[in-house]
């Protein structure tokens, strides 16, 4: 296994498509900083769901000022309202602008990093700091909504999850700002093809041949 002193992985893709485990996977055999942008956006959600605030702009601005990565990543953010309510939240281009801002400071602290979301290859990291390979992850929405309701611990149908799915991936594919799309140089991973060994080998073989 080849060390790298400079490692910049983008991995972008559909609702429940097994990003999260991949870039986790990832992260751990390479020893990289990871970042998974959801999070950040589903922390905002919470925290607009519990506080209600009157100006979210200016509320979301001092949340992200005082929070760590950290924290964020330890919270328990998987929540069907939470999912329902950051669709629409995700779509504003204020609070992109502030989740960005807060991911890229988080970015160029770590020179060897794997980045999770949706708009990672074609925003967050199109340069500085650009890319050294981008995967966008696919997965049949029948096979996704099963893992995403087994996360759920089956507290709401698994037609119910299938349907939030399917919209949520409909919302960010057709959304103003920074939509989901997969770039041309993106590696296509099939989750609902390959198991989490495969997609681990398969990512590791491109990483691998990296110069």
């Amino acid at each position: 296994m080849k060390k790298f002193k400079k490692l910049i992985i983008a991995c972008d893709g559909e609702s429940a498509s097994g990003k999260s485990t991949a870039a986790k996977l990832i992260a751990k055999k390479y020893k990289l900083y990871l970042i998974n942008s959801g999070l950040l956006y589903r922390y905002a959600s919470k925290e607009m769901i519990n506080n209600n605030p009157k100006n979210e702009i200016s509320f979301l601005k001092k949340k992200f000022k005082n929070i760590s990565y950290k924290k964020i990543a330890k919270s328990n953010l998987h929540s069907e309202q939470i999912s329902n309510h950051v669709a629409l939240l995700a779509k504003k281009k204020d609070v992109r602008k502030i989740i960005n801002t807060f991911q890229r400071k988080l970015i160029k602290k770590n020179k060897r990093v794997c980045v999770e979301g949706r708009d990672i290859a074609s925003k967050i990291l199109v340069k500085n700091p650009k890319y050294d390979l981008a995967f966008y992850f696919k997965c049949n929405v029948k096979v996704a909504s099963y893992r995403r309701w087994l996360d759920l611990n089956k507290k709401v149908s698994l037609k119910d999850v299938r349907k939030s799915l399917s919209k949520r991936t409909l919302m960010d594919k057709k959304r103003k700002n920074s939509p989901l799309i997969k770039v041309k140089d993106a590696i296509l991973i099939r989750t609902d093809k390959l198991n989490k060994k495969q997609v681990l080998s398969k990512m590791s073989n491109f990483i691998e041949k990296l110069n």
